[in-house]
């Protein structure tokens, strides 16, 4: 249930749900009568008596405008550029490093490929590091990456995971703490389930402007989406005064339990200071709320004086004020230097439940037949990866250093050329991998959007797309403050196609300006 308050932010989520109604419906049986001797059975499941809940579920990364994007080259290739401006099409819209150009980790790939086929690793293509490492994970899955495995995870992975927490953070990790999951999303979705409750509304607080798996997650479990806008004006940061503003609203219609924090942000693109972090922590333990942190971005850190802090480090070294307090911590293979989005590989700590809880968390996952081993592997190259001697330590550490590195040159540059452009502004891309710009629209293009039933940044994402083939997603996509519109683009595309992108993005803009002047 979303808050039917009389504020903007409720108003913006309720168009997340649109004519979506969750009430139940009278069920009906209908038939078509071809002629008196035929009769068609009536479908069993259609839009009408489908899940509500699913019908309240909505994800804009991969909404009308890259649907559109797709069927626009699907048109290059059967049809060529024909009367188009462009020959290509640029996707920033999604966080997909591979697929725009970067290139896997050697490591990772070849421990992956050993352990798909340990044939190879008889055949001396391999370095021996890898073949080691490849054979002490098959040693635990019986020798076959078709086996399943632990419904939480493979031993020696979630091992590997705890080692990499405590080193990261200075504080114990307990293996107990550790399920592997299919990527971080699967990983915010089990935690989430915990928290279905059939004698109450359940709330979880998200930032604003928000990643759509939180709100698509929140809708399909019934649960009360109470957004808390970030703050533009100072580098989307976090204020505890906006907190308490939405988590005070929300009581009205819901049971508020959770607070979620994505940190490095996204579509946003901040890092969280450290202070910044204890004060949500001291919110979340006053409220009676369980935090989760969403940390996919942890290597993603590019701005200067910049630091990623886990908030299980900062809530360890709280001591005794925060003795108790209960946290879920989230990390994935897609993001950082590896990028491996297809293969599906994250984690979750959680800290201080109870045993009894552990339990059904447990008992959760192995309901999913737990995760798949390729990702699991990943996770393992990730969180232990070659030593200094081995003999895959050097390639590894240039590989993972020459990604970072060009992403924060990446990031630099669009932050600088964005704020070049007459009408945008845009925050310092500080990590994760994108920036969340400003666009100032004339009156008269809110007027024709509004006009053709189009959120106005929608309408400018969708002619920018039809006029240069740059696809990039709408920050109304995202919830926004009222009267204020942005879209979200990635910093992944290569160095040089970056740069052509942008000057694609100043050329249309400056047209845009021009066409809808007052």
């Amino acid at each position: 249930m979303l808050s039917k308050a009389s504020s903007s932010l409720g108003k913006s989520l309720l168009s997340l749900s649109r004519s979506n109604n969750l009430l139940p419906r009278v069920c009906t049986a209908s038939f078509h009568y071809g002629n008196a001797l035929q009769q068609k059975r009536a479908a069993l499941l259609d839009i009408d008596n489908i899940n509500p809940h699913v019908k309240a579920v909505e994800y804009a990364v991969r909404g009308p405008i890259v649907i559109r994007a797709s069927e626009i080259e699907q048109e290059l290739a059967n049809e060529g550029q024909g009367d188009k401006q462009f020959s290509q099409v640029i996707k920033a819209n999604i966080g997909d490093c591979h697929a725009m150009g970067q290139q896997p980790i050697t490591f990772i790939r070849q421990v992956v490929a050993a352990c798909t086929y340990p044939p190879l690793m008889e055949q001396n293509v391999f370095p021996d590091d890898v073949n080691a490492r490849a054979n002490e994970i098959l040693s635990t899955i019986r020798g076959s990456t078709g086996c399943y495995s632990d419904s939480v995870g493979m031993a020696i992975v979630r091992k590997h995971i705890a080692e990499y927490i405590e080193k990261r953070d200075g504080y114990p990790c307990n293996i107990k703490d550790v399920i592997v999951t299919n990527g971080a999303s699967s990983a915010v979705k089990l935690i989430l389930e915990l928290f279905i409750s059939d004698k109450e509304t359940s709330g979880a607080m998200i930032p604003i402007p928000q990643y759509p798996l939180y709100s698509a997650t929140i809708a399909e479990y019934g649960m009360g989406l109470i957004g808390y806008y970030l703050n533009e004006e100072n580098k989307w940061g976090m204020d505890i005064e906006e907190l308490q503003r939405s988590l005070n609203e929300a009581r009205k219609t819901c049971t508020p339990r959770v607070l979620c924090v994505i940190n490095p942000g996204n579509p946003t693109g901040q890092v969280l200071p450290y202070d910044n972090i204890r004060d949500i922590i001291r919110f979340a333990m006053e409220e009676n709320l369980f935090l989760l942190a969403d940390e996919v971005y942890q290597d993603n850190i590019y701005g200067e004086g910049c630091e990623f802090n886990s908030f299980k480090k900062v809530l360890m070294a709280m001591g005794e004020e925060a003795e108790g307090f209960q946290l879920a911590s989230f990390h994935s293979c897609s993001k950082g230097f590896m990028g491996e989005c297809g293969l599906r590989g994250g984690y979750l700590e959680v800290i201080n439940l109870d045993d009894e809880v552990h339990y059904q968390l447990n008992k959760l996952q192995s309901a999913n037949l737990g995760s798949n081993v390729t990702g699991q592997i990943v996770m393992d190259c990730i969180v232990n990866p070659p030593k200094e001697g081995d003999t895959s330590y050097e390639l590894f550490q240039k590989e993972k250093n020459d990604v970072l590195e060009s992403l924060k040159t990446r990031a630099k540059l669009v932050h600088k050329r964005l704020n070049s452009i007459e009408g945008i502004t845009c925050n310092e891309v500080m990590g994760a991998m994108y920036a969340f710009p400003r666009i100032h629209l004339p009156p008269k293009a809110v007027a024709k959007a509004k006009s053709l039933g189009q959120e106005p940044d929608f309408f400018y994402c969708l002619q920018l797309l039809e006029e240069t083939g740059l696809c990039v997603v709408p920050g109304s996509g995202f919830v926004q403050k009222p009267d204020t519109y942005h879209f979200r683009m990635t910093i992944l595309p290569p160095e040089n196609e970056i740069e052509t992108f942008l000057e694609l993005l100043e050329g249309f803009h400056n047209r845009f300006l021009v066409e809808y002047k007052d």
